[in-house]
């Protein structure tokens, strides 16, 4: 069984799935379904992967908040030396009510308030990734009120584009809204150096979501590392380059990028620009170790298809509806011997688009069986909501022997709270 656990959560033995030493069924049978299953002892691998692959640059690991939030995973993560990639004022608190230092903290997003930005100056972040010359004046109008210097660098967008599953988790292109074109970064900086209030610490680059090409990081940093040069060559004194996350794992149909060959690429080209580097995996580091455990309601079937209706939808996990995310599903217990059938796997929602797999081969589903979908630890709690009233649900975190339950169960009254 170790072996198997070292390769791959939620490992099969003797029929059933685990995470750690607990059958899925048991967690399902303890805390009810839909429910979401964390890994913890995965999460530490993962991060692990990340400072072994990068040692020689000793980076900054700057989780993006936005793939899973939970306080609990907020605070293991800041146990492991991480810091946070933020894109809202929500975010910023929630890291800092885990405890992650504002000095590990990169504050990201187009549309910054000025309470955002107000707030962040007060938490001390290690500087904003600036998106826009409106947003850097805005900044700047903030921190002089203050009396304070708010230190940032400026989101370039390269110009690259990155082989990703769906148009919407590509970034580094110009058709997107995210960053500076890197012809123009340049002004931004001078502007700023007759700023008293801003400080130019450093430049950033994100180029999109499950990247599994090595090619395309080293086309961004690249250009975003001559950027870095010319700066430095009229007196910005820059210290970091952030080259963001969006680094691909395997999820049962894209092979996952090779962190230790990305390594190789990137730490030389580190080294010599003399920068502290930042990696902002979110994904990366929690994706695969999540999964939603839900109970199979009624097998419905007509002419043409046979729909396996779930306890939980597009109100729970919205990726496969949203852009087309890909998810592994399997029965939690037995499976030898069971004869395979094409299904569609869907939920409770009253919505066409409320499914989590469309014409999926999988051993035939039996009414109140118990399936569990994978890679679901990012962008899958966290972008839950209650729509046709639907109570979120449950997150347990498992580490080996022992279980915790991190987030009760919404109840109906939580449905109506704040309501007058």
């Amino acid at each position: 069984m170790g072996e198997i656990l070292l390769t791959r959560p939620f490992p099969r033995v003797n029929g059933h799935l685990l995470c750690g030493e607990f059958p899925l069924q048991d967690l399902a049978a303890e805390f009810g379904t839909p429910l979401y299953v964390y890994d913890l002892k995965w999460i530490r691998s993962r991060v692990a992967l990340f400072r072994d692959a990068f040692s020689e640059v000793d980076p900054v690991i700057a989780y993006s908040v936005k793939a899973n939030g939970n306080l609990s995973l907020l605070r293991e993560l800041s146990d492991l030396g991480c810091g946070a990639d933020i894109t809202s004022g929500g975010e910023l608190f929630r890291a800092r009510s885990a405890g992650i230092e504002g000095m590990k903290i990169v504050f990201a997003g187009v549309g910054k308030s000025e309470d955002e930005i107000e707030f962040a100056l007060d938490e001390g972040i290690y500087a904003f990734n600036v998106e826009s010359h409106s947003e850097l004046q805005r900044i700047n109008r903030v921190a002089e009120r203050k009396g304070v210097t708010a230190r940032f660098g400026v989101r370039v967008n390269p110009g690259v584009i990155a082989s990703t599953p769906h148009e919407y988790t590509a970034t580094g292109h110009s058709d997107t809204k995210f960053g500076v074109p890197w012809e123009e970064a340049q002004e931004l900086y001078r502007w700023a150096l007759e700023q008293e209030s801003l400080d130019p610490v450093g430049i950033d680059v994100h180029i999109g979501s499950q990247i599994a090409e090595i090619e395309p990081y080293i086309a961004a940093l690249t250009r975003v590392l001559k950027v870095a040069s010319d700066l430095s060559g009229e007196g910005v004194p820059l210290e970091y380059v952030d080259i963001g996350g969006g680094f691909g794992i395997d999820d049962g149909q894209v092979a996952a990028l090779d962190i230790d060959a990305l390594a190789r690429e990137i730490v030389p080209r580190v080294m010599d620009s003399g920068l502290q580097l930042i990696l902002e995996p979110g994904r990366a580091l929690v994706a695969d170790a999540g999964a939603l455990l839900t109970k199979v309601e009624y097998v419905k079937t007509n002419a043409q298809k046979v729909f396996v209706i779930m306890d939980s939808g597009m109100s729970e996990l919205i990726r496969p509806s949203h852009y087309g995310g890909y998810h592994e599903i399997e029965p939690a217990g037995p499976i030898a011997g069971r004869i395979d059938a094409v299904v569609d796997i869907v939920g409770p929602v009253c919505e066409t688009g409320d499914f989590f797999a469309i014409g999926r081969s999988m051993p035939m589903p039996e009414e109140g069986e118990l399936l569990a979908v994978r890679t679901v630890g990012a962008y899958g709690f966290t972008m839950a909501s209650n729509y046709n009233g639907r109570r979120r649900p449950a997150e347990v975190l498992v580490d080996g022997t022992e279980v915790r339950l991190v987030r009760s169960r919404e109840t109906y009254l939580d449905l109506t709270r704040g309501e007058l």
